[in-house]
């Protein structure tokens, strides 16, 4: 989709955008923070992951994601495979690294009331995997793919 780096800013900027919000929303319902949290609290909780992941996706996650399935996918010559490997591996690797974010903001919101930090890691990212795969793939990936082509990929003419 984005050819360019420019481009591949933009894409990156509303695909977070729609994940983490998404995202957020759905990680204080799962705490039971709704309600609890005030809107100042939850809209600094966004931005400071909206920035994470952003930077994650700019710099770590997302050249990996792409170099990793391009690899997988070399010897295809069907767009959606390689389209369906990057937006998975782009999934895994943000669901790492968010989870980590998720379990921080859970802890500090209301302590640590766990036994092992690590069990309740793999637990946070196992739920955060369940709900953010089929929102990328049959939501926000189709959804920003649209808005990229439809208003800020530039169209070509052709002269001939």
């Amino acid at each position: 989709m984005p050819t360019t780096k420019k481009e591949s800013v933009y894409f990156g900027f509303i695909m977070c955008f729609g994940m983490v919000l998404v995202m957020t929303v759905y990680n204080l319902y799962l705490n039971g923070m709704i309600g609890k949290v005030n809107f100042y609290e939850g809209i600094l909780e966004f931005f400071i992951a909206f920035i994470i992941a952003l930077i994650l996706d700019l710099f770590l996650v997302g050249p990996n994601a792409k170099k990793l399935a391009l690899k997988f996918t070399a010897n295809t010559k069907n767009k959606i495979y390689t389209i369906l490997t990057i937006s998975t591996f782009m999934v895994i690797g943000m669901a790492l690294f968010m989870s980590a974010f998720g379990l921080a903001t859970m802890i500090l919101h209301s302590g640590y009331n766990g036994n092992f930090i690590l069990v309740d890691y793999l637990s946070v990212f196992g739920k955060n995997l369940i709900m953010a795969l089929p929102l990328q793939i049959l939501i926000m990936g189709p959804l920003v793919r649209f808005i990229f082509t439809k208003y800020i990929k530039p169209k070509r003419i052709n002269l001939v």
